[in-house]
């Protein structure tokens, strides 16, 4: 824990010591155990400091220089600083900072393109995709047409469990969606972008690229950028950008841009949380940095180290490996009654947090799953390199390997602690 923590969680101790404790047990719990949940990552000291400001104190509704209080000088200042980085980084003409999260992004961008009723393309989410890709409980599948397009599911094909983008541009062709979205929350292949606005082009309709979890990736050219083929690009603002939690919308069409600013206010949401935004600003500063090009870039090599190690150990991965920060282990070839429920379970107590996934045509129900989803970007933010991911796929492997015998969960959780003590958080 760094400094500026422990000061203020002493201080929080004689004001609330309940709430102290828990934060303290949680910090305890970070530091201790290796975070291997693919959206999750370990923010910096200043960019976890700058949520705690008195920028939350203040209400800001509107945008800078249109706002509906008095008092916001330095809360517009702030803002189109987070704007200006974010523009920056990713090449984009404009951004809405806003977004409380990739969720409500997507919200704003639906409400902003689309009538209620209209029909949009995307991957369905047993097989990668996001509730708010079409959910039929989520907005997005409940107010909205959501027609899908699959993965390849010819074992026999060399991009086995891929996107088909032949079966994308004709579902597309029939459908004639108003819109198409591509960017997944468990696909660990490159998006090719541009085939996906050529079948946009071609029937008429917008392209949307919902990069939230590659966006760090995407900034710094260790996956190909969705610009300038998508027509908007909505985005969280953690997982590998490495920020706080929020989200973040972009384009380079100043119509849409406009249609954007107003769906999302007064739209879906009131004043935004400026605190948060000020973070956006530090984090989005950080990403601009050249070491973060190299953080991005070791992502990726840890991410193929451990999808190696894994398969060398007999388990299978979905579409055969990774190109980015991610991959889904099918569990089955390993052991074919291990369920991803029992695995993240069992992972846990030894100190190792995952979350169970389901795979491409799962059989289990999603509470029960037969997939593991594992990440690299929080332990690369540790510090770890290849070599560790071969430490890491070990200790996975005998803890599902004993079938989460208490004894072996016990003595791997000590070894993961005595291991995270060469690895401290915050030191980025």
């Amino acid at each position: 824990m760094d400094e500026l923590s422990r000061t203020f969680l002493s201080q929080l101790a004689a004001h609330d010591p309940q709430a102290a404790d828990i934060i303290t047990r949680e910090a305890r719990r970070q530091e201790t155990t290796l975070e291997l949940i693919a959206s999750e990552n370990h923010v910096s000291t200043m960019v976890m400091h700058a949520m705690g400001t008195c920028l939350t104190n203040k209400y800001a509704e509107g945008y800078p220089g249109a706002r509906y209080y008095g008092g916001c000088e330095f809360h517009d200042q702030i803002e189109n600083l987070a704007r200006e980085r974010a523009r920056q980084l990713f090449g984009c003409r404009f951004a809405n900072v806003q977004p409380h999260s990739g969720a409500q992004a997507n919200m704003a961008v639906f409400m902003a393109m689309l009538e209620l009723g209209d029909s949009f393309a995307s991957l369905v989410l047993k097989d990668g995709g996001h509730l708010s890709h079409g959910m039929k409980i989520n907005f997005s599948g409940r107010y909205f047409k959501p027609v899908h397009y699959p993965l390849i599911y010819d074992a026999s094909s060399p991009r086995f469990e891929h996107i088909d983008y032949d079966a994308m541009r004709a579902v597309c062709l029939e459908h004639k969606p108003k819109m198409i979205l591509c960017g997944y929350s468990a696909y660990p292949r490159t998006i090719d972008f541009a085939k996906f606005r050529a079948v946009a082009d071609e029937c008429g309709a917008i392209l949307m690229a919902d990069i939230a979890h590659i966006a760090g990736l995407c900034a710094t050219g260790a996956h190909p950028s969705p610009f300038p083929h998508a027509h908007i690009v909505t985005t969280t603002t953690h997982k590998t950008l490495r920020g706080p939690r929020g989200g973040l919308i972009m384009t380079n069409d100043e119509e849409i841009a406009k249609k954007i600013d107003k769906a999302l206010f007064p739209g879906v949401q009131g004043g935004p949380l400026m605190h948060i935004i000020a973070s956006k600003a530090v984090a989005f500063g950080e990403a601009l940095q050249p070491s973060f090009k190299d953080y991005s870039n070791q992502v990726v090599k840890n991410a193929r180290a451990l999808a190696g190690a894994l398969a060398e150990r007999n388990y299978r991965l979905c579409s055969g490996g990774t190109d980015n920060h991610l991959m889904l282990v099918d569990l089955r070839q390993r052991d074919e009654n291990l369920t991803g429920a029992d695995a993240e379970k069992w992972l846990e107590s030894a100190g190792i947090i995952t979350n169970k996934n389901g795979i491409p045509n799962d059989p289990r129900p999603p509470r029960v799953t037969s997939g593991l989803r594992l990440g690299s970007p929080a332990l690369t933010t540790r510090g770890l390199k290849e070599g560790e991911m071969q430490q890491v796929a070990e200790w996975i492997d005998r803890v599902l390997g004993s079938a989460g015998d208490a004894a072996t969960c016990e003595k791997v959780r000590g070894e993961i602690a005595e291991f995270c003590t060469k690895f401290p958080l915050n030191a980025h």
